[in-house]
C-alpha cells in the first residue's frame, strides 16, 4: 500500500460540521464515538473488487481487494443462457469483456433494449457459461490500467461464495459478500428470473441470516420483496440511483435507465428514485430492507461555477466540465433520516480519479471519504480499497478510536 497524506479540506469540514450541528449532533458524537447506526466503524466495501486496479468482478480483482484489507467484496449478478448466475455489471458483455475480439461470436451482436435503454453488443443471456468462460474481463475506465485486459476470466456467483469462504479461513478474518440482482425485470421477462437461484445459493452456503457475512442488494424493490417473501433473511439493501447533477443548481437529474426502478416504468409509475429518500420513502423501505445504498450525491451534492452564457465553467481549464470544476454543497439530512428509520447507509461509488472529485477535495479522494465518515455513513462502496481504508484509519485516529 502506498504512503498516504491526509489533508481534510477546511471548507468541506466546516460545511459538514454546520449541518451536523443543525441536526443536534457532531461529527463523532463525542470523543471516540461514531455516528454510524451500530456505533461501529464504517465498512469498506470493494466495489466489483479492486476495480481501480484490475478488471472488475474477476477473482483476481477480489483477491486484490481482500489483500488490501476490504471488509466486504461486492458483485453484480446476471444470468447466462443456461441459467447460471455470473458476476458482471451489465448483461451487455461488450462493456466489460473482450467478447468483441472473439470472431466466433460476431454473429451474436445485436441491438436491443435493456431497462428502456437501447444498447448494441453481446448479451449474457445468449451465451452458455462454457462460452462466457472463454472471455476475459477488461477495464471499463480508460484512465485505469489496461495491461490486464483479457487475462482474467468471468466468475460465477458460486465461485465467489467459495472464494470468500476460503479467503476468510486463509486470512483469519471474515470476508463478507454483497451481491446485487442486476436488471431483474429484464431477466424475468426473458423467463430467466434470478431470485430463487440467489436464495438457493445463500441457503446452500449456510448464510441465510442477519448475522451471516452477506448483504443482498437491488435497485428494484420488487426483487427484494420477492426474495424476502420466499424466506431470504439476510441483510437487505435498497439501492437508490440518479443520472447526474445539474451543475447550475446542484439538483439531481433523472434519465433512462437510472430514473426509476424499471419495474415502476413497466407499471406506469412515473415517480423517480428521489421519492425513496423522503421520510415516507425510507419508512416504506424499512418494511422490507435493512439499509439503503444511495448514490453519494444524495448526501453531498456539487455545484459548478456558471458563466455569463448560463453554462457551467471549465474552471481548471482542462477542456472538460466535470466534478473537478464544481464544489461540494452542504450535506443533506439523508443519513440522519435513514438512521432514524432504522436503516444503515452505504453510499456509492467512491473513486480516486481527479475528474470525479469536487475541487474542495484538493484532488485527494481521502478528503471525500473523511467527510462522509464524519457524517456517519455505515459503509462506502469504493473502487480503491486502500484509499478508503487509509482515510478511515486517519479519521478513527482523529476521534480517538
Amino acid at each position: 500500500m502506498r504512503t498516504v497524506r491526509i489533508v481534510f479540506h477546511a471548507t468541506a469540514l466546516a460545511t459538514a460540521t454546520l449541518v451536523l450541528a443543525a441536526c443536534g449532533t457532531t461529527g463523532s458524537g463525542g470523543p471516540g464515538k461514531l455516528l454510524t447506526l451500530d456505533g461501529k466503524p464504517p465498512l469498506v466495501i470493494a466495489h466489483r473488487g479492486a476495480s481501480g486496479y484490475l478488471p472488475e468482478q474477476t477473482l483476481e480483482a477480489y483477491a486484490r481487494a481482500i489483500e488490501l484489507g476490504a471488509d466486504v467484496i461486492e458483485m453484480d449478478l446476471v444470468s447466462t443462457k443456461d441459467g447460471v448466475l455470473i458476476a458482471r455489471h451489465d448483461p451487455n458483455l461488450a462493456i466489460s469483456t473482450d467478447v468483441a475480439k472473439h470472431p466466433r461470436f460476431a454473429a451474436r451482436k445485436k441491438t436491443i433494449k435493456v431497462d428502456g435503454e437501447t444498447q448494441t453488443g453481446w448479451f449474457s443471456n445468449d451465451f452458455t457459461l462454457a462460452e462466457i468462460k472463454t472471455l476475459g474481463g477488461i477495464s471499463t475506465d480508460a484512465e485505469r490500467p489496461q495491461e490486464f485486459n483479457g487475462k482474467f476470466k468471468v466468475v460465477t456467483f458460486q465461485e465467489i461464495i467459495d472464494f470468500a469462504k476460503a479467503k476468510s479461513k486463509e486470512t483469519g478474518r471474515t470476508i463478507a459478500i454483497y451481491p446485487e440482482t442486476k436488471n431483474p425485470t429484464y431477466f424475468r421477462d426473458l423467463g430467466m428470473p434470478m431470485e430463487d437461484k440467489v436464495i438457493a445459493a445463500i441457503n446452500a452456503a449456510g448464510w441465510n441470516s442477519k448475522t451471516a457475512p452477506i448483504y443482498v442488494q437491488s435497485f428494484e424493490p420488487g426483487s427484494l420483496k420477492y426474495m424476502k417473501s420466499k424466506g431470504l433473511n439476510t441483510k437487505i439493501i435498497q439501492l437508490i440511483d440518479g443520472d447526474g447533477i445539474d451543475l447550475k443548481t446542484g439538483a439531481m437529474t433523472y434519465a433512462v435507465p437510472v430514473d426509476r426502478p424499471y419495474e415502476w416504468t413497466k407499471a406506469g409509475d412515473k415517480r423517480n428514485f428521489d421519492v425513496m429518500v423522503t421520510p415516507a420513502g425510507l419508512a416504506e423501505i424499512k418494511t422490507y430492507a435493512d439499509g439503503i445504498g444511495p448514490w453519494k450525491r444524495y448526501i453531498v451534492s456539487i455545484k459548478g461555477t456558471i458563466g455569463p452564457d448560463g453554462k457551467p465553467v471549465d474552471v481548471n481549464k482542462d477542456g472538460k466540465v466535470n466534478d473537478a470544476d464544481a464544489t461540494s454543497m452542504a450535506p443533506t439530512t439523508l443519513i440522519v433520516d435513514a438512521h432514524k428509520a432504522g436503516l444503515f447507509v452505504h453510499p456509492f461509488t467512491f473513486r480516486d480519479e481527479s475528474r470525479r472529485l469536487a475541487s474542495d477535495y484538493d484532488k485527494d479522494g481521502r478528503n471525500e471519504y473523511r467527510l462522509y465518515y464524519q457524517l456517519g455513513v455505515d459503509g462506502v462502496f469504493t473502487d480503491f480499497t486502500d484509499t478508503a481504508l487509509a482515510a478511515r484509519a486517519e479519521y478513527l485516529k482523529s476521534i480517538g478510536r
